[in-house]
């Protein structure tokens, strides 16, 4: 256990070196930020005041080497256009993008599932194929536009819901969040559902294909020999099996969610970590821009260990030494 922990974290030290570096050079040669921040009317002093101020006045790797050496601290530097610590900006940010993301999951997961298992354990009725149809759109159609469709059937022409905001929240341990309040939950469910409509297709599908595949191995034939009811072969000997690939595209889904939560933030203006990024973009915004993307690639990387360690907990067989890195 602990020799495959030291390795993943030599393993994501490595990808963080390198992903910074990449981030790094590629929001540097994007243009001045200089040029967005002061008036156009700036003498040239006032520019050369606020480059230096910046600290944009030194070459490319002395900005990069200043960064390393911050980011060793925890430090990832101060918004050019907030000036607070980036960090501070993002963190403040995320546990909006962190409820969407679940909730968006947890519909994918708790709607997919049985559908998928219907699905198998009954593929040549109408309603399956139904479903299977159905999940296809899932894939095709871009989340901009749904998250637009969305809105205009549910909040313009019918008025069931809300289409922009967070609404309501509630602090609990100083975190804000909406779901805890009717009118919050009522804001969410339409960008949630924008976000799960993908992953949903892509759970009912890989269960299906679980299933499939279970009810044909010779343990279910074998229970079935030996009278065990429909139900327990169902849950206890198909269900469980098939939950280790379910586990792993969730997993990655998940992190996905959160670090592309870009479109559905932006649609439906909800006040997440994707919003901050595009107005950062915008703005050349270049600590909070690489700042989001660190902790974006730590974010994927924990949720890939935790992933890991679910193995060996929903399958014994599965040992975290044999995992490959």
């Amino acid at each position: 256990m602990s020799v495959y922990l030291i390795r993943r974290l030599l393993q994501a030290s490595m990808v963080v070196f390198f992903m910074s570096a990449i981030v790094f050079s590629g929001i540097y040669i994007i243009g001045d930020p200089v040029d967005l921040l002061v008036s156009n009317e700036a003498s040239p002093e006032e520019l050369a005041r606020a480059t230096k101020a910046l600290g944009l006045n030194k070459p490319f790797h002395e900005q990069y080497f200043v960064f390393l050496k911050n980011a060793l601290r925890g430090d990832l530097g101060r918004s050019f256009v907030f000036g607070v610590s980036a960090v501070t900006l993002i963190i403040e940010r995320m546990p909006a993008t962190l409820e969407l993301a679940v909730v968006g999951m947890i519909m994918a997961l708790v709607i997919g599932i049985p559908l998928g298992m219907y699905a198998g354990l009954k593929p040549h009725k109408l309603s399956s194929r139904g479903i299977m149809a159905g999940s296809i759109f899932g894939f095709s159609l871009p989340h901009f536009w749904q998250g637009m469709m969305m809105i205009l059937i549910f909040s313009v022409m019918l008025g069931w819901l809300p289409s922009s905001g967070r609404g309501d929240t509630v602090t609990v341990f100083g975190i804000q969040w909406s779901f805890l309040t009717w009118d919050g939950l009522r804001h969410i469910l339409l960008p949630a559902l924008n976000m799960a409509l993908f992953k949903m297709s892509l759970i009912i599908r890989l269960t299906r294909a679980g299933v499939r595949e279970a009810m044909l191995q010779d343990y279910v034939k074998f229970a079935r020999a030996k009278g065990v009811s429909g139900m327990r072969i169902i849950w206890v000997h198909v269900f469980k099996n098939i939950l280790i690939p379910i586990i792993t595209v969730s997993g990655l889904e998940f992190g996905h969610m959160v670090a592309f939560a870009v479109v559905t933030e932006t649609v439906f203006s909800w006040p997440g970590m994707g919003r901050l990024i595009i107005q950062s973009i915008e703005m050349l915004d270049r600590p909070v821009v690489v700042a989001y993307l660190m902790i974006t690639v730590l974010f994927i990387i924990i949720v890939n260990l935790v992933v890991d360690v679910l193995y060996s907990i929903v399958d014994p067989r599965v040992r975290l030494q044999n995992l490959k890195g």
